[in-house]
């Protein structure tokens, strides 16, 4: 069977997919996605979504040129048409919480699966919207400095108290606000022969 590589160092994507029970190896993707920031409001969130995944998944193919390559890509996007960044500081993340509080907003993932050998690709996009309860800066600086979530675009992560800061989740399939949406990844790998099923 043909080799499947997650484009992805992120530990969150990798034990995701290994829910799927589908044998698989993690590559770094050598593909710099912020130097993509300027084509967003062209592109609109799911079209920018799919390209950087794209550019992760397009980066390995040369040196896995008979493999499925899987790339993800996962934007915060609002209030309105603001794109969020992962914060990289406490200060930043603080600051990012505070312009999410009392707001709504969307996650939003492109996710492509790449035939390294044909270059034909199959894609999905999975978008959710969340709402965050109207918290002070006490509540979401104590947050901050205590689970660190300085890799999440948005400063929370859903799987751990960061769930405590929202009012209201809508959302088909919850591992797409992790990172991953594991119902289309498998739609995606079904197609492609990689998992049973129709």
């Amino acid at each position: 069977m043909r080799n499947l590589v997650l484009a992805s160092t992120s530990r969150y994507r990798r034990e995701l997919l290994q829910r799927l029970d589908v044998p698989f190896f993690t590559a770094a993707p050598a593909y710099d996605e912020r130097a993509e920031d300027a084509r967003f409001g062209e592109l609109g969130a799911p079209e920018f979504a799919l390209r950087l995944a794209l550019g992760k998944a397009e980066s390995l193919r040369s040196a896995n040129s008979d493999a499925w390559i899987l790339g993800a890509d996962q934007v915060a996007v609002g209030p309105g048409p603001e794109l969020l960044h992962k914060p990289g500081t406490e200060d930043q993340a603080i600051a990012q919480l505070m312009r999410l509080s009392g707001a709504t907003f969307q996650l939003v993932t492109g996710v492509v699966l790449l035939d390294a050998a044909s270059g034909a690709s199959d894609t999905a996009v999975d978008v959710q919207t969340l709402t965050m309860r109207a918290y002070g800066e006490d509540e979401a600086a104590a947050y901050v400095r205590r689970y660190q979530p300085l890799d999440c675009a948005g400063s929370f992560r859903i799987e751990d108290a960061g769930i405590k800061l929202f009012a209201r989740i809508d959302s088909g399939d919850f591992t797409g606000i992790i990172g991953l949406p594991l119902l289309a990844v498998a739609r995606l790998l079904r197609t492609a022969g990689l998992l049973p099923g129709p």
